[in-house]
């Protein structure tokens, strides 16, 4: 299903900071309500590990998504400290790469809709879940297996960090100290 893996890998190497869009991709493409009017949003815990590994081996992470107090809480849980609520993509990931002194080559975004598609054209390395839509899939240089909200972030976090040499490292810690 991959375009082009061995140019997937290549790119994967190069990332210093993961950028994530929310719904769709760390969650599921379904909004929940309760009879009262909550919503709700279902997180996949393993995608929390995945992050988690991203920022252990010095992978920046960060989420831009639009208002959201259960994705706030969320990225609390986990120890997202780069967290954005704003409709503004673009702009956010132009000052992130600013702040943190690197170029848009060194950044990936995972987004699944077409109003990801702005940051996914102007990252290193574009990724998409297997659900996304047609749109993001074809700027995407890597499509999960997974769909969103089921484990993107974790596939996606081994994949990148087996491409840098990171992983086997990562797992013989977590094995031997524990998590």
């Amino acid at each position: 299903m991959q375009k082009n893996l061995a140019l997937a890998v290549e790119k994967a190497k190069q990332i210093k900071l993961v950028i994530l869009d929310v719904h769709g991709v760390l969650t599921p493409p379904e909004v929940l309500y309760d009879q009262e009017g909550n919503r709700y949003r279902a997180f996949a815990h393993e995608d929390g590990f995945g992050i988690n590994a991203l920022m252990a081996c010095k992978v920046e992470v960060a989420v831009i998504t639009r208002k959201s107090k259960a994705t706030e809480n969320r990225m609390n849980d986990i120890g997202v400290k780069r967290f954005y609520q704003t409709k503004e993509k673009i702009k956010k990931f132009e000052e992130l790469l600013e702040e943190l002194n690197i170029t848009a080559e060194e950044a990936c975004f995972v987004g699944d809709e077409i109003i990801d598609v702005g940051v996914m054209r102007r990252v290193g390395f574009a990724v998409a879940p297997a659900d996304a839509k047609p749109m993001a899939k074809e700027v995407a240089h890597y499509i999960t297996e997974t769909p969103g909200g089921k484990g993107v972030i974790r596939e996606l976090a081994e994949f990148m960090l087996q491409a840098q040499g990171k992983w086997d490292a990562f797992c013989e810690m977590v094995i031997n100290k524990g998590w």
